[in-house]
């Protein structure tokens, strides 16, 4: 038997869950102010501010210049800007350098580097739901359903 020939299924499983729409970035832009909740099943990048939560089933960047006050619930965030509030995060999240965050931090896992500022209260651990609600991404719910 020849091993280019054989198929690893091991392989399929360790992926990791994407977006329901992968390559998608919704962008909020320098000087945009979003007031209220936004929901999105694909990455956003915030550069502007948001005052109200961030519902994301997937990855949340918040650029150096700007600001989230309010709760955030993502699968994974690059944090370089502001952030007060909640933060909730499926697999990993990453404070950048410039970080200032004041939140409570629930995350499977945490990055802090030199440099962020970091003040509240984190939990570590394996994250499937936040307050009742499930932030299993929406292409690993579909799965899920699927083969039951």
């Amino acid at each position: 038997m020849s091993l280019l020939g054989t198929r690893n299924n091991d392989e399929t499983m360790s992926k990791p869950p994407t977006p329901a729409n992968p390559g998608q970035i919704n962008m909020i832009g320098e000087g945009t102010v979003i007031e209220g909740t936004l929901r999105s099943e694909s990455d956003v990048r915030v550069s502007g501010r948001v005052v109200g939560n961030l519902d994301v089933q997937g990855k949340v960047i918040v650029a150096k210049e700007g600001s989230v006050n309010g709760e955030l619930v993502a699968i994974s965030a690059d944090i370089a800007g502001d952030v007060q509030g909640q933060i909730h995060i499926k697999e990993l999240c990453v404070l950048k350098g410039a970080a200032r965050v004041d939140a409570d931090i629930k995350s499977a896992r945490l990055v802090v580097e030199e440099g962020a500022v970091f003040n509240g209260q984190c939990e570590m651990g394996q994250m499937k739901s936040v307050k009742g609600k499930d932030i299993t991404p929406a292409a690993e719910s579909k799965e899920l359903k699927a083969s039951a």
